[in-house]
């Protein structure tokens, strides 16, 4: 009796604890019994106070016939005064009274059909238990207040052979959200808000420097304002179950967040992808590469999306081998996503290392390690939840990880998620001369600094002058065998191009005009140029 109890309890707990907050209990093993985590009043406040509530569906029974169904209510912590050993040495407790163990002394006369409880059990439970004999021609509602939070079970057995059935609610008193995940109201409200300040901090230096916007820099401000958008849809679907229930626009919510977060990945892996191949700083364009990029892009959303409602409309249960046609073109896509941002990162950095763009491909191994990170912290997290769900099918599996399981299978990945979009960001954030940072070359010096070849040569030979080359101090001059000058202090007052600032190669100050105080107007310059008899 003990171990066919044991192996219910993980049914009930492996399955509603995942389901709405509304059960069906039948006389079926597997729908006989029903747990849930209750958060007491004080956790998270509301209106009413917290309870369950069993209603028994009322059966009509012709003659003197009057089946009896046995009922539980406990917290899980008080498991262990359920049912009572019939001799020290016997190997299983008895947990129904029948009246065998009123002859034995385990219950008595006024307990047949009811569960048999431990001896003092009401001053030694952490939580009141109650039992009940219920007639199912006449069954009353049965309530249980929650005062304290905890992982409550609810549990029947026929002790008639008879068949009946009854619905238990698990009521919170924040709302509708079963207690598992009423922790992602605040967490999803928090990301948006994250999302906004980011949105906000972008949006002053997108305007700040609007007139030097590189192309990707344009895929940022839309994937920022992406995700604003779907994490306060996802917090609208949260907060509306909560306050109305999973009804049919809770349903359709549900069906548009799926979409957004299908299209958050897609539009999250077509980014990375492009800014490994160097679109914007390294390549102006990428041709015909950037449509296959998209249509990998549009194939990854849409097998996102199949698989999403495929998950809301097919319970775990009733999964079989025709999910692998759901599955397979989902992985696929991922996987070729996977392997052509590597690759293409790895090529992008090579070919800075060759062309001797030490300061680009610090900006791209900055990436790299980034991407290597969050690699490395999925699978110890990966690892992490392996370990913890082994035990998935010990009874206590679920009493015990309840308040934090929605976090292990969720919520990390969201803040890994924050982290590198966040980075990425800030790596590639706008500022001053970003055009001329992502389209001029670095040239290796002897001495200390290099150049930056930028459009001035071309813009020269355009006005019908020869072209010239920058020397390291900012002086647009002819060649000539005498070696270059020191750099004087105003240009090495400047910020490096290895520093906080990426893309800002020059100050505000330093503007090429014709005033007299200008570097190409000065003495120096006068002096290198002017012409020997």
């Amino acid at each position: 009796m003990k171990t066919w109890f044991q192996v219910s309890l993980v049914i009930a707990t492996t399955i509603s604890s995942t389901t709405a907050e509304k059960f069906e209990l039948t006389r079926d093993l597997s729908k006989s019994q029903k747990c849930n985590g209750m958060y007491s009043k004080d956790s998270w406040g509301g209106s009413i106070d917290p309870f369950i509530l069993t209603i028994f569906d009322k059966e009509a029974i012709e003659g003197d016939e009057d089946p009896i169904v046995s009922f539980v209510i406990f917290e899980w912590s008080d498991e262990s005064m359920l049912g009572r050993y019939a001799a020290p040495d016997a190997p299983e407790k008895e947990l129904i009274c029948y009246q065998e163990n009123v002859d034995i002394g385990l219950c008595n006369s006024t307990q047949i059909g009811q569960f048999i409880l431990s001896a003092n059990t009401t001053s030694r439970s952490r939580n009141p238990m109650i039992t009940h004999s219920v007639h199912i021609k006449d069954p009353q509602p049965i309530n249980y207040d929650v005062k304290r939070t905890g992982f409550y079970c609810v549990w029947t057995y026929g002790f008639s052979d008879f068949d009946y059935s009854a619905t238990v609610e698990f009521r919170n008193a924040y709302g509708e959200l079963p207690a598992a995940q009423i922790a992602k109201l605040p967490f999803y409200g928090g990301l948006t808000i994250v999302y906004a300040v980011i949105g906000v901090f972008w949006a002053f230096l997108y305007v700040q420097n609007r007139h030097d916007i590189l192309p990707v820099q344009n895929y940022i401000t839309a994937i920022v304002i992406f995700l604003i958008v779907e994490q306060l849809m996802t917090w609208g679907f949260y907060d509306y179950q909560n306050r109305h229930g999973l009804n049919a626009i809770a349903k359709v919510l549900m069906v548009i967040v799926a979409i957004l977060n299908a299209g958050r990945n897609s539009f999250s892996f077509f980014l990375l992808l492009i800014v490994c191949m160097g679109y914007g700083v390294v390549k102006p364009s990428l041709g015909k590469t950037m449509v296959t990029v998209r249509f990998l892009a549009i194939a990854h959303f849409a097998f996102g999306v199949i698989y999403g409602v495929a998950s809301l409309s097919v319970t775990p249960e009733n999964t079989g081998p025709l999910i692998l046609l759901v599955i397979m073109p989902l992985a696929g896509t991922l996987t070729a996503f996977y392997i052509w941002t590597l690759n293409s990162l790895n090529l992008t950095m090579k070919d800075l290392l060759e062309r001797k763009q030490s300061v680009k491909a610090l900006m791209y191994k900055k990436l790299w390690w980034c991407i290597i990170g969050s690699i490395m912290i999925i699978f110890g997290f990966f690892f992490l939840n392996s370990f913890t769900f082994a035990s998935r099918k010990n009874p206590d599996f679920v009493p015990n990880h309840w308040q934090t399981r929605w976090f292990l299978l969720d919520g990390w990945l969201n803040i890994v998620y924050l982290v590198d979009i966040a980075y990425v960001a800030y790596l590639w954030r706008p500022t001053a001369n970003n055009r001329r940072f992502a389209m001029s070359d670095e040239i290796a010096q002897d001495d200390e600094g290099f150049e930056i070849a930028s459009f001035g040569g071309s813009l020269d030979e355009e006005d019908g002058g020869s072209p010239r080359e920058h020397t390291p101090n900012g002086v647009n001059g002819a060649l000539s065998p005498v070696p270059p000058k020191p750099i004087n202090d105003y240009v090495r007052d400047r910020r490096s191009l290895d520093g906080e600032t990426i893309f800002a190669v020059g100050e505000d100050g330093d503007k090429w005009s014709d005033d007299e105080d200008s570097p190409r107007n000065s003495e120096e310059r006068a002096g290198l140029t002017r012409k020997t008899d």
